[in-house]
């Protein structure tokens, strides 16, 4: 039998839902937030309670510190900073490229990986002269609770000459991923063309690692100072943006994307540059209706699926003399809205600003987009969904 809801009730049911939709913040509603502590590089993943979960860098630009924070209301509070590396001053914020990145695992557990500064740990390779050629991929995770992290670990053994920015990513399945580019140790190949994309797995929430290995579906050719970006996709694929670097000047973005946990990728070609000068680039990954990244080209950023289904899109057309646009970051919320940040104007040693868009889950422009300046040197910005709907901006 149908039961029926009282006429009153029935209005107050009514007036509730009004009054919420009238309070939620509209598709990609943008809150700003200064990175707690004055912090640099600030990258930021959400969990699936909504938990904001923090790291940046802090200190002397060549011998920086990395720590790490939480917020339970996206990202407006941020818990007491605690540090990740347990080596003082063994991050790089110099060159904006190498600093810190960040996973969390299924257990809670947070997982950090960065490019080590000369002062850090060794590399670990049985190689001496590759060893004290090469700076190391460091490695930190918490314990179960987050309130403490581990000693720091060097992932290198069979690789040398780290140079741009590695990255972390952590499935469901409590198997966590570090990816980075270098040569292979002793093969004396100096050149941009003999790197390689390298992957170290760990199928125990990070407790232990095997050693690195070439990532398969990637052909050698990387550019020496660009970064990385590794994403787990929720759908259980593993996805990676690089630039590539073929006789010195096509610098292309790729995308590869794997299946089976790694072992094997498939590649597509993004967007083609020939620029004859490493153009010391980072990038961005997100999962709404589509698997997206976000990259720079030519001065300008870009957002794109990584099937290369359609052709990536800016975020408005530069003017000629428009500031250079880099250092792309892209989230996702729970409407599929899409916010793309980025950095304007920053130059080695020079800050500049941040500015943003919102796109709809089809990938067009649309809704909030803004300007802030006050982008201090050596950083950029993190965009983070918040469970309330919209995004805030951290710099």
């Amino acid at each position: 039998m149908r039961r029926v809801l009282p006429a009153a009730l029935v209005i107050l049911i009514a007036s509730g839902l009004a009054a919420w939709y009238e309070s939620a913040p509209a598709a990609g509603e943008v809150v700003l937030s200064r990175t707690p502590n004055a912090g640099l590089q600030p990258e930021a993943v959400v969990d699936r309670s909504g938990t904001v979960h923090l790291v940046y860098l802090s200190g002397e630009p060549r011998a920086a510190d990395v720590f790490y924070a939480r917020s339970a209301d996206g990202g407006r509070h941020f818990t007491p900073a605690i540090r990740v590396n347990s080596e003082a001053g063994s991050a790089i914020a110099m060159g904006t490229i190498r600093g810190a990145q960040i996973a969390v695992g299924p257990s809670g557990r947070i997982h950090v990986a960065w490019n080590g500064a000369d002062r850090a740990v060794p590399a670990g390779s049985d190689d001496k002269a590759a060893a004290a050629s090469a700076s190391p991929m460091l490695y930190a995770r918490s314990n179960p609770d987050g309130t403490a992290f581990e000693p720091q670990r060097n992932l290198m053994t069979r690789t040398m000459n780290l140079d741009g920015g590695g990255s972390v990513a952590a499935d469901a399945g409590g198997r966590v991923y570090v990816a980075w580019h270098a040569h292979a140790a002793g093969e004396g190949a100096p050149g941009e063309d003999a790197r390689r994309l390298w992957i170290a797995r760990s199928e125990d929430d990070g407790a232990t690692f095997g050693a690195e290995a070439p990532i398969a579906g990637a052909a050698p050719g990387v550019c020496a100072c660009c970064a990385v970006r590794l994403f787990a996709v929720p759908d259980g694929r593993l996805a990676l943006l690089y630039r590539s670097a073929v006789d010195k000047v096509h610098r292309d973005v790729r995308a590869l994307v794997s299946a089976d946990r790694g072992a094997t990728f498939r590649g597509t070609l993004l967007d083609e540059w020939a620029v004859g000068a490493c153009p010391m680039t980072s990038m961005s990954a997100a999962a709404g209706p589509r698997l997206m990244g976000a990259w720079e080209s030519e001065g300008q950023v870009y957002l794109g699926p990584l099937d290369g289904s359609t052709p990536p899109v800016p975020p408005s057309e530069a003017a000629v003399d428009a500031p250079v646009r880099k250092h792309p970051r892209l989230a996702v919320d729970r409407r599929g809205t899409m916010l793309l940040v980025w950095t304007e104007g920053t130059a080695w040693g020079h800050g500049g600003s941040i500015a943003w868009r919102a796109f709809t889950p089809d990938g067009k422009p649309a809704g909030a987009e803004g300007r802030q300046d006050g982008l201090p040197a050596w950083s950029f910005a993190a965009a983070i969904p918040r469970k309330d709907g919209g995004f805030t901006v951290l710099y």
